[in-house]
């Protein structure tokens, strides 16, 4: 194998590793608009799911999609703690990575 043929398998392997990582996080927010919307009392789930994406896009991690989440249970009086929403960040995050990886 040539140090070509490597920078290409490796550029492949990239963009897959990308790939399926936006589309879990993609699914993780679908998650999370779900769960969202029944304990704040919102029918809106799709386009709850397109807010999240946007805040999503805002910077790297996940703290943007705690930020809006934290501020939308705030502004519809859910008591929730800080905890339990990250908690669920992960748990759907896990989720969509397993949803992901077996397709």
């Amino acid at each position: 194998m040539t140090f070509k043929d490597r920078e290409k398998a490796f550029e492949k392997k990239f963009e897959h590793d990308e790939t399926m990582r936006f589309k879990a996080e993609s699914r993780r927010n679908a998650k999370l608009a779900q769960w969202a919307c029944e304990i704040m009392g919102r029918r809106d789930v799709e386009a709850y799911r397109a807010e999240l994406q946007v805040a999503d896009f805002e910077e790297a991690g996940d703290e943007d999609v705690f930020r809006k989440l934290r501020a939308d249970c705030d502004a519809h009086k859910v008591e929730i703690s800080d905890h339990r929403i990250r908690r669920h960040i992960d748990e759907a995050m896990r989720e969509a990575i397993d949803e992901v990886k077996g397709e």
